[in-house]
């Protein structure tokens, strides 16, 4: 019997665990392997990353497999860390997820995966694979709120055709009964959130750290100032909270930044026009397929970011690596640095970075319709 080994990416959370059980139970050769992808203790003097492995270990010997620990903190910060920072000094808000996913899961684990004598790598993410008429498909997870598509649109051909995705087709609280009726160590373990090397810490006293932030002025976009900000990094579009900015009226927001010179433009209502805009440019274009064949002009649907309910749109364009995207609804804080995600239904086509929202409906001094999109 030719028994196919799988090694499984474990980051001690119950996805990736569940995903080694029902991996097992299907008949494969399942080992374990955790990522070291962060080298930090917190204000307790506990390293995380430790507490993590620590939990990967007692799941592995739960299901009775053989477990590996890789170091990639290197291959981190120099791929993914240092791009983050650079994005940031610059103004930006970037989202290190997607570039973690293509230059380490998907990249130097899976290379290790199969170096060790993996068939495929697997991992807890909640999105599917499937291969038709000679070319890998990327579908989202059957659960609506957990989908992670959005985050793998970079992944490619090679990848996915070395990568199985477990839990793509269940809900999550399938997945945690299964857990809780296996006993696994990890079956009432929380959710992790946020960045993973920031995790649940405050982010703006964790990237201070890194980045001096210079101070600056809060402008109103008629050019009045109302007060000051703490380094224009910390703030992103469509922020509410931690501005310091209180008064009568309506909430205050994040319209936008002047970088060169080091204003953050703000407006009261969380409808404000220079909020919205119905088109934008993206570039570093990257689809799933390796290429795009379609006829353009394109109708399909997109996300601007994580968890946003599919928004109809047509990709009027495409010049080089630079696709230009109108909306059929205006589009609420596009942010530059973060990505648009293309979708056919339940297929990820691919997706890139959003380089130039707008114009805004405030530029345009256009009245904001009733329909726009959360």
């Amino acid at each position: 019997m030719n028994m196919k080994t799988v090694v499984v990416g474990m980051s001690g959370g119950v996805d990736s665990s569940v995903t080694a059980l029902l991996l097992k139970q299907q008949g494969y050769r399942v080992i374990g392997m955790f990522m070291k992808n962060w080298e930090e203790k917190d204000e307790s003097g506990v390293c995380q990353s430790s507490l993590e492995f620590a939990d990967v270990v007692r799941v592995c010997d739960q299901l009775e497999i053989p477990y590996y620990s890789v170091n990639f903190v290197n291959e981190y910060r120099e791929n993914v860390f240092s791009h983050f920072l650079r994005e940031f000094e610059q103004g930006y808000t970037p989202n290190p997820d997607i570039l973690c996913n293509r230059e380490i899961k998907f990249k130097v684990l899976l290379e290790k995966a199969l170096e060790i004598g993996g068939d495929f790598l697997a991992t807890g993410h909640y999105c599917r694979n499937r291969l038709v008429d000679n070319h890998w498909q990327l579908l989202k997870g059957v659960d609506p709120g957990k989908d992670q598509s959005y985050f793998l649109y970079t992944i490619g051909q090679w990848a996915l055709s070395k990568v199985l995705f477990p839990i793509g087709g269940m809900l999550k609280s399938d997945l945690r009964a299964i857990a809780h009726a296996h006993g696994l160590a990890t079956s009432a373990k929380k959710d992790s959130t946020g960045i993973c090397f920031i995790g649940e810490r405050d982010f703006k006293g964790f990237l201070s750290g890194y980045i001096s932030g210079q101070q600056g002025n809060f402008e109103t976009l008629e050019g009045k100032v109302v007060g000051r900000h703490d380094g224009i990094s910390y703030y992103t579009i469509g922020q509410r909270k931690g501005m310091g900015i209180g008064g009568a009226g309506d909430a205050w927001f994040v319209l936008g930044k002047d970088i060169g010179r080091n204003v953050v433009y703000v407006g009261q209502g969380t409808r404000h026009p220079a909020l919205y805009c119905d088109e934008l440019t993206a570039t570093e274009i990257s689809w799933v397929d390796g290429q795009f064949n379609e006829t353009l002009p394109f109708s399909c649907t997109s996300k601007v970011r994580y968890r946003q309910p599919d928004q109809e749109c047509v990709i009027t364009r495409i010049e080089g690596d630079r696709p230009h995207v109108r909306f059929a609804i205006p589009q609420r804080a596009v942010t530059p640095r973060q990505s648009i995600v293309f979708y056919k239904g339940d297929v990820c086509l691919g997706g890139a970075v959003i380089e130039q929202p707008g114009p805004s409906y405030y530029e345009q001094q256009r009245p904001l319709p009733d329909s726009v999109a959360p």
